[in-house]
């Protein structure tokens, strides 16, 4: 079972352990800083956060002593922009060629110490196989010539938030982009592939919904033990995939709502998945300011909406993308809200406890 439960937050770093009491915040570190990930590398005990400090910059530290001390390593850099290389996207908005924020931290395979990758906003992924010292940006995605049909999504610029490493072949990762879909390497990134067949985009014109490369993917997952089977938390609703993303299914029977932007997977069965449910676009709050999970274990046949311990009168706490967690038992869960409020599961949902409600707005939660 986790040891510990990271939360990154709008001002620090929050680290969890659990007493015969329950979790309870041990410790903190960055306190003021923005942190837009922490996330822990099973390969080593390594923890890396990435922090957005906005006139600075983007930054990335690494502790290997469970947060007690940290060192800062290198970020990802652009390369100079061509010149007369289009500067703008499909809506006429600026697209840089510099790191603006780094939206996934995804540790390499076991047969790969060292390596890492990124994904980041605009919409770049880079490769680090020296511990994050250095970082080399992938170029056949960025020169892709469909990349150029991204934008953004829930921020105003296109960007990697899911990266996906199969278990067995650590030349294939399958990533999915807001607002650019499902892509897929099978050499290490040598040449991609888009997937993705299935999903639809609500907000575009009819003509245009499936289309592969706009779709608003806020959240993609895998199961570890059976990495064909894929979730999408879509920003038009949830989408299961049992083919490694070739082709997915909308799921359209869980709940009032499924419109969100996190989702969880068993690490064991890959038909059980979990969802925060909100209400969409500009409102973006929980149904009826109730907080709930949806829970499916049948691969969305049907669903379980978990409430206990979760408060069911005039809330108001929205849950990011990166901000759910599973740990590798499947049993334990943990999220936290932009209300800073966090909880945390022993039993896969059925009920909740509160660990805290005085935390910055949080925006990822991981264990350690």
């Amino acid at each position: 079972m986790s040891d510990s439960i990271l939360i990154a937050t709008r001002k620090g770093l929050f680290v969890l352990e659990r007493s015969a009491s329950g979790w309870k915040i041990a410790r903190t570190a960055f306190l003021g800083d923005k942190l837009s990930l922490a996330v822990a590398d099973p390969r080593d005990g390594s923890w890396y956060v990435a922090a957005d400090l906005g006139h600075f910059g983007a930054k990335i530290h690494r502790s290997e002593d469970q947060g007690r001390s940290w060192s800062e390593i290198g970020v990802p850099e652009y390369p100079p922009q061509p010149e007369g290389e289009p500067s703008i996207d499909p809506w006429g908005k600026p697209l840089p060629w510099k790191l603006v924020a780094i939206w996934a931290l995804q540790p390499g395979h076991p047969s790969q110490p060292g390596t890492i990758w990124c994904g980041t906003i605009p919409g770049g992924l880079f490769k680090s196989t020296d511990y994050g010292k250095t970082w080399e940006l992938n170029r056949p995605l960025w020169d892709h010539p469909r990349r150029k049909n991204w934008f953004g999504g829930g921020a105003d610029l296109p960007g990697i938030h899911s990266i996906c490493i199969h278990p067995d072949d650590p030349n294939e990762l399958v990533l999915a982009v807001s607002c650019g879909g499902v892509w897929a390497t099978r050499d290490g990134g040598a040449s991609w592939e888009i997937r993705g067949q299935g999903l639809r985009a609500e907000f575009m014109p009819p003509e245009k919904q499936f289309e592969l490369d706009i779709q608003d993917a806020h959240l993609m997952v895998a199961c570890p033990a059976a990495p064909e089977k894929m979730w999408i938390q879509h920003h038009n609703g949830i989408f299961r995939s049992v083919d490694r993303g070739m082709t997915f299914e909308e799921i359209k029977s869980l709940g009032a709502s499924t419109f969100g932007l996190p989702v969880a997977v068993h690490p064991r069965h890959g038909d059980t998945a979990w969802f925060v449910p909100a209400v969409k676009d500009e409102c973006r709050i929980p149904v009826e300011g109730k907080v709930s999970v949806t829970r499916t274990k049948d691969g969305g046949k049907t669903a379980d909406v978990l409430t206990r311990g979760l408060p069911q009168e005039h809330a108001y706490d929205l849950v990011y993308r990166h901000a759910l967690a599973v740990d590798r038992t499947g049993d334990r869960l943990a999220f936290g809200s932009t209300t800073g409020s966090a909880w945390t599961t022993e039993n896969g949902g059925e009920e909740w406890k509160l660990v805290s409600t005085h935390l910055p707005p949080i925006y990822s939660v991981a264990f350690a």
